[in-house]
């Protein structure tokens, strides 16, 4: 559905003779770098008892970003350069969904008594 609008949009400026606008580079590397830093500034201000919930808030991000990459990797149109980085991140957000998981249990499983099962 987004891809036939795009597709629909780029037809109708070829037809009334416009050309279609090309991504600013520069301010989407501006927005990624600004968006880095007050990650960065966020995370280090957590406490730790709040990084479990952290954690599990970046992997349903990550999930959108799964999703996002998803769609440039498997749509054609978009060049082999984009599509690479469409897997790099797609490669990126599985890996930072798995791990979170796997850092959640093991989390987990220190807050649980000897009774249950867990280790102390």
């Amino acid at each position: 559905m987004l891809f036939a609008q795009s597709d629909a949009t780029a037809e109708v400026a070829k037809a009334v003779g416009r050309q279609v606008a090309q991504p600013d580079y520069a301010s989407l590397l501006f927005v990624f770098m600004l968006a880095t830093f007050i990650g960065i500034g966020v995370i280090m201000r957590v406490s730790r008892l709040l990084h479990t919930p952290l954690m599990s808030l970046t992997n349903a991000i990550s999930a959108i970003a799964v999703v996002g990459a998803i769609l440039v990797v498997g749509n054609e149109e978009h060049s082999t350069g984009i599509r690479i980085l469409g897997g790099v991140a797609l490669f990126a957000s599985m890996t930072n969904i798995v791990s979170g998981f796997l850092i959640t249990d093991r989390m987990l499983k220190m807050f649980k008594s000897p009774g249950t099962g867990g280790k102390r």
